[in-house]
């Protein structure tokens, strides 16, 4: 192992470096006696004109690791215990740098500037109109043909289990206004958690809606599908699309409909209804309107009944969209050679609403000189 940095945080920092193997490179590190976590840098390859790309990885006193690489801010892995105690992955991914350059479906990539979709690749500002890149069926996907998932983010350590991630978005990069100085933190605590904070500022009028593209599987190293992962949405409402996904502008009731989840449901028991919203989407790909008033809502716990793995998701954002993997379908080999196959991840993207430039009944997603834009979304992940 070359050119490994450790930057060791936490009481135990002695006893670590002294276990270190003579080749590591040592740097000088702050004891913090609040915490155990760790970070570790290596080389993650190079892009086709030679940039470095460097994983980070963050460790914390129960063993649960991420990792994260300045491209794209991209969760490359995220290991946590099941019941029994053994630690498998649970993000699916690629074991290096080339199957990330490849046209490949957001695997747990930074979103932006607007996650999700946006009608027609147009929108309008204080009577101007914008284009942007028609990526998806004639529509706006993910920031464009060059999202933030495709560029190159500044990591720096932001404290003890923190990270930060900064870029720079050129003004009418993608088709948006505004300068946008955007900062991405994640931070892996002693309580299983990843707490991932949002921020923004724009010298113009922009729109901004940025998320978190990691597709789950509870189940360990992708050995199964999701569709026995048991799914609770704390939500009333979902927005309904066309056959394109876009918004209609409506927030449909999920009572009486296979988007219930506000009791604990199977994925895969309704997702073959015959439902009109479904055929449209090949199963779910939706945003769920969450229900809670509070700053911080609960939007969705996730379980895996045979690792007893459990994710709860909690956010400031209105929505969470719950994608469910219809779109993998074998093509993709990924991290120790397992294929990824229909539905083998799901995705819970905490946002606002797809379209919101061009549904006025929608949240805002306008952006202001000298406003902050600012949004937190928590994973917490646990067992039972």
């Amino acid at each position: 192992m070359k050119n490994y940095l450790y930057i060791v945080i936490g009481s135990v920092c002695g006893l670590l470096l002294a276990s270190c193997r003579p080749d590591q490179k040592q740097t000088e590190s702050t004891p913090q006696p609040d915490t155990m976590v760790t970070t570790a840098t290596k080389p993650f390859g190079k892009t086709a004109d030679g940039k470095e790309v460097t994983e980070y990885t963050l460790t914390n006193k129960n063993g649960v690791t991420m990792s994260v690489i300045n491209y794209g801010g991209i969760i490359t892995r995220l290991s946590t215990p099941d019941k029994n105690g053994v630690f498998e992955d649970i993000v699916l991914g690629y074991d290096s740098l080339s199957g990330y350059l490849k046209e490949t479906p957001y695997f747990g990539a930074i979103v932006g500037r607007y996650g999700n979709r946006i009608a027609n690749g147009k929108f309008t500002l204080d009577g101007q109109t914008y284009s942007l890149a028609q990526n998806n069926n004639g529509q706006h996907l993910h920031g464009g043909l060059k999202g933030f998932d495709k560029v190159f983010w500044t990591i720096e350590q932001a404290g003890p289990g923190k990270l930060r991630l900064t870029y720079v978005s050129n003004d009418m990069e993608e088709g948006y206004p505004g300068n946008l100085n955007v900062e991405v933190t994640y931070e892996l605590t002693d309580d299983n958690e990843l707490k991932i904070a949002y921020t923004a500022t724009t010298d113009k009028k922009t729109i901004v809606n940025l998320t978190q593209h990691s597709y789950f599987n509870l189940s360990g190293n992708a050995k199964r599908d999701i569709l026995d992962h048991a799914l609770t949405l704390y939500a009333d409402k979902f927005v309904p699309v066309t056959n394109v996904l876009i918004p209609t502008g409506k927030l449909n009731d999920v009572a009486g409909t296979p988007f219930d989840f506000r009791k604990e449901t199977a994925i895969g028991l309704r997702t073959n209804d015959k439902d009109q919203q479904l055929e449209f989407a090949g199963g779910y790909d939706h945003c769920w309107v969450l229900s809670s008033s509070d700053s911080i809502k609960h939007a969705a716990t996730v379980s895996e009944p045979v690792s007893g793995r459990v994710v709860d998701v909690y956010t400031t954002e209105p929505g969470i969209q719950f994608y469910a993997g219809n779109f993998l379908d074998g093509s993709i080999t990924g991290k120790q050679g397992v294929v990824y196959k229909h539905r083998y991840g799901l995705c819970l993207e905490t946002e606002h609403f797809p379209d919101s430039p061009n549904q006025k009944s929608f949240p805002s997603t306008e952006l202001k000189p000298g406003e902050v834009y600012k949004t937190y979304t928590t994973y917490k992940f646990s067992v039972r």
